[in-house]
């Protein structure tokens, strides 16, 4: 598959994943906390599931995908020796934080989530939010020839 062509859905997939937590965090949480009703919360969810986690596969697949067309197999990761190869590694991390997030929400929160709650679980969606947005800008400066700490 061609690189542009992977790109693309990555693109598509980091839309709707970032894009539905920046709904979710600005539109849908402030709503949440001021009501101090779980069933907003939850009612999005079950909602935005159904597309946000597909997306999120179609991220992962073509971002290894991309990694690997760039010549950064699972061996040359997290070395940090290369400046793209640092942007792929920092966005496995990220994305390393945010499934430990999503474990977090889906077995300790949402299934005993209340009102008392609540504060929590805006935790877990602000930080998968900030991920989020931190993943779409390191992506950004693949553009650039990635990031250099030297």
């Amino acid at each position: 598959m061609s690189h542009h062509l992977l790109l693309i859905f990555h693109l598509l997939g980091a839309a709707i994943w970032v894009g539905g937590h920046l709904v979710l965090c600005l539109g849908i949480l402030p709503e949440v906390l001021k009501k101090k009703d779980p069933e907003i919360l939850l009612s999005f969810e079950r909602k935005y599931e159904k597309i946000g986690l597909p997306a999120l596969l179609v991220m992962v697949v073509s971002g290894v995908w991309m990694a690997y067309q760039f010549g950064f197999g699972v061996s040359e990761w997290f070395h940090f020796s290369n400046p793209v190869e640092t942007v792929v590694s920092l966005k496995l991390l990220l994305l390393f934080i945010t499934v430990i997030f999503a474990l977090s929400a889906n077995f300790l929160v949402l299934p005993k989530l209340s009102a008392e709650k609540l504060p929590l679980m805006a935790f877990h969606i602000v930080s998968v939010t900030l991920l989020g947005v931190a993943m779409l800008v390191l992506g950004s400066f693949v553009r650039y020839g990635g990031i250099n700490f030297n």
